[in-house]
């Protein structure tokens, strides 16, 4: 669709002033034109995409205030220094703020002197606030983060139900929802949840090639995690995550204890620990974060090089957006997931025990069926990981089962016995056996809880010695996985499925992955053309000397002044004058005005 010129050239001239970019990315261009021109919008685009930009501009473009709904209260400062950076009038309200600087916010709101105005989902329910949008200029609303209002993701936020009003008390005023992932499900939930139904849905390619998807199985995971660390991401800022407030500390404790600067945050932590955690790792370089969930919407911090879970995530939707984190200045970078038979375990043990009716714990099973057939795939990760979100590819040649391909086998023979065992041991309930019960069942092990309850009259017993311990946990999660055992119960006993019976009686082939000696290890792709040469490697370390100190000083993260991706254009070009510097990707006007001369300073030094 072919827009006038009075829609195009504005939004192109602000991206140059304002942003320093010279074209837009893939559908930008046409989401602009559309919010501009005062239409509703629905937009997925992979973080790092350039979402922000779908609703800068045409809050920049549009007469008004542009009115940005966002959960992310903590990181609302932080956003607004990047906006203030890039000389954009903007500004928030939310309870951090004291009385004073919240009517100062006010007054610059009603006075047309704010370009855009950050306000969380709650204020939005506040009367006074309502007020005062009515007595000034909206050039549109923008909701950030929409997947928030899904009942069944991964971020569900019940105040985001209520945005859906304000298209009824602002009819004319254009909204655009904005989101990094979403299935066609979620998608049409949002829709729907925020009276969209009627928007034009602009969905982007979720594939983000520079990321390199690997998956292993966990074996003492935090010396697996310290390997990748100190091997190939040395010095890099990264995210843990774990699914325990205990994992988080005492990972974070086990990698300063190796030499690595890490810091924990969790909802259990007091507020100033986690903002004080949160901004030293948006401020500085090279820390790791080691978190749970509650760590990471919104944090736009470009050069995260690595993303890594110790802890199965309990949907793709999340694992895909966590590990969207990496990455976002679009060099290459690791997400990497330890996976065991103690995580489909626990996994299927809460979704047994979990709240809510027989609907809701279908839904879990489900999202975990799906991240689950992730981790046990034989192909292309990338493939099986568009494929859930709609999209068709082919084999990357950047995952782990693309560089190292696994082999399948047939798992037939074996899972029978486990499944025998398991159907065995069902007749004594009133017991509860676990999975290493089993496997010492399989090798023939006289324990001594094994000679407590006659189990080596069993069957079964010693049926299974052709195969190692670590290779009968495998079967065993591979069938959880596949659905052809569950868990019941506090303990996790294992039990048969309705699936179960045709593998019993051979009438179904169990293909299984096999399970590596030694995980290969990838090699690190990187991205030729922002490889630096020896000759330009000291003069990016002397500007990034430069960013530091200037952050540092005036008290906001390094990306805010310039991103990695800028400072390496600038030390490969090496430009002279500020009209050189000035054509520079992400050196608009007021970041050339401010800092021009000092880079210049640097170069020349």
């Amino acid at each position: 669709m072919t827009l006038p010129d009075t829609t195009t050239q504005p939004a192109l001239d602000t991206l140059r002033r304002v942003f320093g970019y010279d074209a837009f990315r893939g559908n930008q261009q046409e989401i602009i034109e559309h919010v501009v021109d005062g239409g509703d919008a629905l937009v997925l685009m992979p973080t790092g995409g350039g979402k922000s930009l779908c609703y800068q501009i045409p809050a920049l473009v549009r007469p008004g205030t542009g009115i940005v709904v966002s959960p992310l209260i903590a990181l609302m400062q932080d956003q607004v220094d990047a906006l203030m950076a890039l000389g954009v009038r903007a500004g928030f309200l939310n309870s951090t703020q004291d009385f004073g600087r919240r009517h100062e916010v006010e007054e610059a709101f009603l006075a047309g002197e704010l370009d855009l105005l950050y306000l969380a989902p709650e204020r939005l329910k506040v009367e006074s606030t309502l007020r005062l949008l009515d007595r000034g200029k909206i050039a549109l609303f923008a909701i950030d983060e929409a997947h928030c209002v899904a009942q069944w993701g991964h971020d569900f936020r019940p105040d985001y139900l209520e945005l859906s009003r304000l298209h009824e008390r602002w009819p004319s005023v254009p909204r655009i929802a904005l989101t990094a992932t979403a299935t066609a499900a979620t998608r049409k939930e949002i829709a729907h949840r925020l009276n969209l139904d009627d928007a034009l849905q602009f969905v982007s390619s979720f594939d983000r090639p520079n990321i390199q998807y690997r998956i292993v199985a966990k074996n003492r995971p935090e010396q697996q995690l310290l390997e990748l660390l100190t091997t190939e991401h040395k010095g890099d800022a990264g995210i843990v995550y774990c699914l325990s407030r205990a994992s988080t500390e005492r990972t974070a404790q086990f990698l300063s204890d190796n030499g690595i600067e890490a810091l924990p945050y969790h909802a259990g932590l007091d507020a100033r620990t986690r903002a004080r955690n949160q901004a030293r790792f948006l401020r500085e370089d090279g820390l790791v974060v080691v978190a749970t969930i509650a760590f990471g919407m919104g944090i736009d911090k470009p050069d995260v090089r690595f993303v890594a879970h110790l802890d199965l995530p309990k949907s793709v939707e999340g694992y895909y957006q966590e590990t969207g984190r990496a990455g976002r200045d679009g060099q290459p970078s690791t997400a990497w997931l330890a996976y065991g038979l103690q995580d489909v375990v626990q996994q299927r043990k809460m979704i047994a025990t979990s709240e809510g009716d027989d609907a809701h714990r279908r839904r879990l099973g489900t999202h975990l069926d799906a991240m689950l057939a992730l981790c046990e795939t034989v192909e292309c990760r990338r493939v099986q990981l568009l494929n859930y979100f709609g999209q068709d590819s082919t084999p990357c040649g950047n995952c782990d089962t693309c560089l190292s391909p696994p082999e399948a086998w047939d798992g037939t023979i074996a899972a029978q016995k486990v499944l025998s065992a398991v159907y065995r041991l069902d007749r004594e309930r009133r017991q509860k056996f676990g999975v290493g019960h089993i496997v010492d069942i399989l090798l023939g092990r006289q324990t001594a809880k094994i000679q407590q309850f006659g189990h080596e009259s069993l069957t079964v017993f010693g049926v299974g010695t052709e195969l190692a311990e670590p290779v009968w946990r495998g079967v065993i999660r591979q069938l959880l996985a596949q659905g052809l055992l569950t868990v019941e119960g506090d303990h996790g006993t294992l039990v048969l499925t309705e699936a179960s019976a045709d593998v019993l009686a051979r009438k179904r082939e169990v293909r299984l992955r096999q399970e590596p000696k030694r995980a290969a290890k990838p090699a690190r792709t990187r991205a030729p053309q922002q490889e630096l040469s020896p000759e330009t490697q000291p003069v990016f370390e002397k500007l990034r000397a430069w960013r530091a100190a200037t952050a540092k000083e005036q008290g906001v993260p390094a990306y805010v002044i310039f991103h990695d991706a800028t400072l390496r254009q600038i030390a490969t070009e090496n430009p002279g004058t500020l009209a050189e510097l000035g054509t520079i990707s992400g050196v608009g006007e007021n970041k050339l005005a401010k800092f021009g001369q000092q880079v210049l300073d640097v170069l020349a030094g």
